[in-house]
């Protein structure tokens, strides 16, 4: 009989030969050790900045155009 697989790995991170012939603590991600605050993905000045660059483009735009 041949050898067979299992269907469920146990770390998907070590399914390459190499990775899998390393102990388990160098595969081992740290674990953070403090919560940095994160910034907002938008924030009130990223979108004045947008509506700046917006509204000078489309006079620009209009400028050109007359």
């Amino acid at each position: 009989m041949t050898n067979r697989r299992a269907l469920v790995l146990t770390d998907e991170s070590r399914r390459h030969p190499f990775r899998a012939s390393l102990p388990p603590h160098v595969c081992r991600m740290p674990s953070p050790t403090h919560l940095t605050a994160t910034r907002p993905w938008l924030t009130r000045e990223d979108a004045r900045t947008f509506v700046h660059f917006y509204a000078a483009f489309f006079v620009a735009t209009l400028l050109y155009i007359y």
